[in-house]
């Protein structure tokens, strides 16, 4: 039997876990933690399915592959948009858009010194003492900077294994003094190159949809005056991956999502048939998917379809997502050009206070939000 001393060190190790948790899973690692606290714990349906099978490999990284296989993107050629096999790639958008919801972008002309320096910025924020850190801490989901774990502190009945910094970039001139100092020069720069790509792309997506959008100016110019967040990522090792994930199911709210991602793998989507698979990792692109705004938007027509972050026992991952939209304040709903007789609206128009207020009163459920706005048709 264990003495009586050292299960009174487990327990009093246990109990400060759990007492931890709030201050991120950061903050539990580097505490020395052994497991992961209850909290952490999905239920034995939601995890992940590890494979256990080669367990005395001493290589944790085999050991700890998930049973999914590896899909291949369609990928997006941003240079072609330019010249005279837009056409082409326009084709190629509008099948990604609306069978996969994801699709990966090369060839975008951000410079690669801007996206390293942006990963080494995010990367030098989540290594900061934890006294530094917390100082972005808070619960006011609307703050212009906000440092956190899981979804919501608030409501998630079981947290998931990630800590995030969200930054606000609406107006940049404004928010970006309230930002980490050592994150300002970098960011504003990452910012702005990323928001140009999005206007690119959007232009391409609303093409693509038969939506001239030279006819359409006023959506233009929501378009460059949309609202951007960006969302550092951190996906501490984790000792115990296969009871936790590092970001549950969901989908994302916005328009379109620019995910840069290190070489650590752990992104993965759900496609129609219920299977998941691990998206690759490819240096100097971006993985991009289709928000909840444009599954609205389109009717319904591109797809806004669940993802999810694994935990890794051996390596940290590190992510930035730039999350797009129309302005705060724009009213969001099916493009009119979309719908006719044959095809009625299928969703409800929103805007980004509903999200919020849906997302602070709610717990997390996969694509709920979505599915809040989807009207019952008369049959």
């Amino acid at each position: 039997m264990a003495s009586s001393s050292k299960v009174a060190t487990v327990r009093a190790e246990g109990l400060a876990c759990e007492k931890g948790y709030l201050k991120g899973v950061k903050y539990l690692c580097d505490n020395g933690i052994t497991g992961i606290p209850q909290k952490y714990v999905l239920p034995v349906a939601e995890r992940p399915a590890y494979n256990s099978s080669s367990s005395n490999n001493s290589n944790d990284e085999v050991r700890d592959m998930v049973r999914a296989p590896i899909l291949k993107l369609p990928t997006v050629d941003a240079a072609k948009l330019q010249g005279p096999n837009r056409n082409e790639v326009l084709k190629s958008l509008a099948k990604a858009c609306g069978e996969h919801g994801f699709f990966q972008v090369i060839n975008h002309g951000i410079p690669s010194k801007v996206l390293e320096g942006m990963m080494k910025a995010a990367k030098g924020f989540f290594e900061l003492p934890y006294e530094e850190r917390s100082r972005f801490m808070g619960e006011d989901m609307t703050a212009p900077v906000r440092y956190g774990t899981s979804y919501n502190q608030n409501n998630d009945g079981v947290f998931c294994w990630r800590d995030f910094l969200k930054l606000y970039c609406t107006p940049l001139s404004q928010t970006l003094p309230l930002w980490p100092s050592d994150l300002r020069v970098v960011g504003e720069e990452y910012a702005r190159e990323t928001k140009a790509l999005f206007f690119m792309l959007m232009e391409a997506v609303m093409e693509s949809l038969g939506i001239i959008p030279l006819q359409d100016e006023g959506l233009l110019k929501e378009m460059k005056e949309g609202s951007q967040m960006l969302v550092l990522n951190c996906f501490p090792t984790c000792p115990e991956p296969e009871l936790t994930l590092g970001m549950l199911p969901h989908s994302d709210y916005g328009f379109l999502t620019l995910l840069l991602q290190d070489e650590v793998e752990g992104l993965q989507v759900q496609l129609k048939t219920g299977d998941w698979f691990t998206l690759p990792t490819l240096s100097d692109s971006f993985v991009i998917n289709v928000g909840d705004h444009l599954e609205i938007f389109s009717n319904g027509k591109y797809k806004s379809v669940l993802h999810r972050v694994l935990a890794n026992r051996s390596k940290t991952r590190i992510s930035v997502a730039s999350l797009h939209s129309l302005p705060f304040e724009t009213v969001i709903g099916p493009a009119p050009q979309l719908i006719d007789q044959c095809h009625p609206p299928l969703y409800a128009n929103t805007d980004f206070a509903s999200f919020l207020h849906y997302i602070s009163s709610t717990r997390h459920h996969p694509k709920s939000f979505l599915e809040s706005r989807k009207l019952k048709l008369d049959t």
